[in-house]
């Protein structure tokens, strides 16, 4: 399996512009790595373990620092990493130093730092690409062992969300990509211009790259070897450009701007209303499209000027509400709360208590179970799926897998994919809560009642369900009855 894509594998099943192998005047090969990777992905139906492995391969390059950066989607879940430079018959051990996973980048070192002595850095470049400049694009693809070089022609440079919802911008190419090529450099003039990430199956020679701009945005949030993320609003916006709408918002002519049809919340002290509309980000005219003028000949959504002026958290933003301009500084979080958020790249948490396994719901678990089973089984996770949580900390706990097999299940149904409402009459606010109402319960019963359509409550001894657990984690080979995290709060620390 070789890379290329930000969620899955693309297979471009012909090119027009063959792949050629990198002459020998060419510096850049010396600097260009294959990556080889041991995969194992999450299994959400037995979250106590992982998915079977998987080898991959994609390809990634020297950058200062010795340093090897690549595509996040290329060593993501890798359990082994390995990398092997031009011509070296040897794969030595790597591992990730950082990851972004929303903007698809990672790093990668190697323990013997000689590696990087015959290998320079590949410089990067400044600015944004010109557009119908050319790059070379290096890796190693589908259809063969030896690196190869495709040459393309930058055709655009846009506006785009990456995984995770994250905004940033990509650089279009006609250079054909495939799967392997993903991290690989495109070099212009002898510099870096951005990394190969993704194709489009449907199209011949289009691809895409990450530009030095989001590259670098990355190095300097990583500079305190921390990675934070990319400040964003999470207001809602439309245009101005409607005539009629612009009577109703009494925009004066030549008055552009992004209004705000839905605020990030509702909070009487949330500085951005609805129908407010954003006329200027920092000093940048922000036109009737809701777009900025970045070069000459390059218009971006005005968004793209939030985290380069973001500053502790917030952005200057000049706005028109009810006929009159404020100045307003606007918050910037690097990512949308949820009930439902994203695992990124993690594994997820668990806990066992007799016969059911308990899970937070993540959006990758909803991907990999698919919405038609979920809304068939009437639940109440999609209903909640966008919604922030109602207190820090809320989680959706769901029945992750069938229950195992034991007496005290007799006539029960399965509740797998459930909402766990209450134990016991209590709110179940997160895993955690979860585990800490069964520890201290003391009662005689368990009770569960979930969440959605067609579910029926449990109630169990409590004293058979605990000598059940053991139980059955001796039966089917279970070393830990939950996650790491857990095991703080199920051996009694707040």
């Amino acid at each position: 399996m070789r890379f290329l894509g930000l969620l899955s594998i693309v297979i471009v099943s012909s090119l027009s512009r063959p792949a050629i192998a990198a002459p020998a005047e060419d510096a850049i090969r010396n600097s260009v790595v294959q990556v080889f990777v041991t995969q194992r992905a999450p299994n959400f139906t037995q979250p106590w373990t992982k998915a079977p492995p998987r080898e991959g391969s994609g390809t990634g390059f020297v950058i200062d620092g010795k340093r090897i950066m690549t595509n996040a989607h290329v060593v993501r879940y890798g359990s082994q990493i390995y990398v092997q430079a031009y011509q070296s018959p040897d794969k030595i051990p790597a591992k990730v130093v950082a990851v972004a996973p929303g903007i698809d980048l990672a790093l990668l070192t190697v323990e013997d730092s000689s590696f990087f002595d015959s290998r320079p850095p590949i410089p990067l470049g400044e600015g944004l690409p010109k557009v119908k400049g050319t790059v070379n694009v290096y890796g190693y693809p589908l259809g063969g062992e030896q690196m190869s070089v495709t040459e393309g022609i930058i055709s655009r440079i846009e506006a785009a969300t990456y995984v995770y919802r994250t905004p940033g911008l990509r650089v279009q190419i006609d250079a054909a990509l495939n799967p392997g090529n993903s991290g690989g450099p495109a070099v212009s003039d002898g510099k870096l211009a951005g990394v190969a990430f993704s194709g489009v199956p449907a199209a011949e020679n289009i691809g895409y790259l990450i530009p030095v701009e989001e590259i670098t945005t990355f190095l300097e949030d990583i500079a305190d070897g921390t990675y934070h993320g990319k400040p964003q609003l999470l207001e809602e916006f439309q245009t101005v450009e409607n005539d009629a709408l612009r009577a109703r918002l009494g925009l004066p002519k030549g008055t552009g701007g992004a209004m705000i049809t839905h605020p990030a919340n509702d909070d009487e002290k949330h500085p951005l209303k609805e129908w407010d509309v954003i006329t200027h980000v920092g000093d940048h005219v922000i036109d009737s499209a809701a777009k900025v003028q970045v070069a000459a000949d390059l218009q971006l959504p005005f968004t793209y000027y939030v985290p380069k002026l973001a500053k502790d958290g917030k952005v200057p933003l000049t706005v028109r509400r009810d006929g009159k301009e404020l100045k307003i500084d606007a918050p910037v979080p690097v990512e949308q709360p949820s009930k439902v958020p994203y695992l990124k790249d993690d594994y997820p948490s668990y806990f066992i208590y007799g016969p059911l396994v308990f899970t937070p719901v993540c959006k990758e678990m909803i991907s990999a179970y698919g919405q038609m089973l979920l809304r068939d089984r009437g639940l109440v996770v999609l209903k909640h799926m966008n919604e922030p949580p109602a207190f820090e900390g809320e989680q959706l706990v769901v029945v992750a897998s069938p229950m195992f097999s034991h007496r005290i299940t007799k006539s029960y149904g399965q509740p797998m994919l459930s909402v766990v409402s209450t134990v016991n009459g209590t709110n179940v606010k997160n895993l955690a809560h979860l585990a800490e109402l069964l520890r201290d319960a003391k009662g005689e019963f368990i009770e569960f009642r979930f969440g959605g359509h067609d579910t029926e409550t449990m109630v169990f001894k409590r004293q058979e369900i605990a000598a059940a657990t053991e139980e059955i984690l001796t039966d089917n080979g279970i070393r830990k009855q939950f996650s790491d995290d857990i095991a703080g709060v199920w051996n009694g620390k707040k």
